[in-house]
């Protein structure tokens, strides 16, 4: 049985204190005790100091464009259904160029899961307006504070009727871990937005900020994770200020509903076509 040594790849060098070491801590700590293996896991990343963690992270790992994580996951599901596929990335990597992939793969629900480092600021380019930082906010980009209303992540994914919703924090990790197994268990869409502090160029939303604010969901033992009107209505009372699975709901995968899609993986099966196969396939073009 693999250990987290055995997830261990490079050194990370994001800055000391950034949220996305937590995400990374708990990540790993959730494929294990989730009893996987290395060559079973592939985590796709997008552009940003988040995307650094499929280089971070010691199992299959895919560093993709800016904004094209969740297609190139659904590319790596699709061809090898047997494989665990995490994509990971931050805001404005997910929520800015990538805000179209994000629903589709919600409608779809494709069975993967997807980890959003929010910073709510553009970090790797040193500290520009992002799609999820506050109204008002002062930035490189909004001098005199931003007149944007922000991205509300968690709003859009209910409203979507995406299957698996949760949030979590770098501050928790213990608890984030668990966000992450309930996540990657779950079999659909999985949309786990996490709070990680950018400790370089957002003062405001900090690890203290969060950790006056923050209720956590798993904690209340009335709360129904299975309705999503009271979810929506919960997300609205807080400003989306909630740690934990926010909702969760069982429906048919895009893999099970795909027509003629086979169980045996695309990787797994023989490329080359013998005649009768080529001449049924020619019969169909010619």
């Amino acid at each position: 049985m693999a250990k987290v040594a055995d997830f261990r790849a490079a050194r990370p060098t994001w800055c000391p204190g950034c949220g996305d070491y937590g995400v990374l801590n708990a990540l790993t700590r959730a494929v294990v005790n989730l009893g996987l293996e290395p060559e079973e896991v592939v985590v796709v990343s997008g552009i940003g100091c988040s995307g650094k963690i499929s280089q971070y992270f010691g199992a299959y790992g895919f560093h993709g464009l800016h904004g094209r994580t969740l297609p190139v996951a659904t590319g790596v599901k699709l061809a090898n259904r047997e494989l665990t596929v995490i994509a990971a990335g931050g805001d404005g990597d997910g929520y800015g160029i990538g805000l179209s992939h994000v629903l589709h793969a919600i409608r779809r629900n494709i069975d993967i899961t997807y980890i959003v480092m929010d910073n709510h600021i553009y970090g790797l380019t040193t500290g520009q307006l992002a799609p999820t930082s506050d109204k008002g906010m002062k930035t490189k980009t909004s001098p005199s504070g931003s007149v944007e209303e922000p991205i509300r992540p968690l709003e859009l994914a209910l409203a979507q009727g995406c299957s698996f919703v949760a949030q979590a924090f770098s501050g928790e990790i213990n608890h984030m871990a668990e966000v992450f197994e309930k996540a990657i268990r779950h079999k659909g869409f999985s949309l786990v937005n996490v709070f990680s502090p950018c400790v370089t160029f957002n003062k405001v939303n900090t690890y203290d900020y969060f950790k006056e604010r923050l209720v956590n969901l798993d904690e209340d033992p009335n709360y129904d994770r299975h309705d999503r009107r009271a979810a929506i209505q919960k997300v609205l009372e807080t400003g989306g200020l909630v740690i934990g699975v926010v909702y969760e709901t069982e429906k048919p995968t895009f893999e099970e509903q795909l027509p003629g899609f086979p169980e045996e993986g695309l990787a797994t099966r023989p490329l080359a076509l013998n005649e009768a196969d080529f001449a049924e396939l020619e019969k169909q073009f010619v």
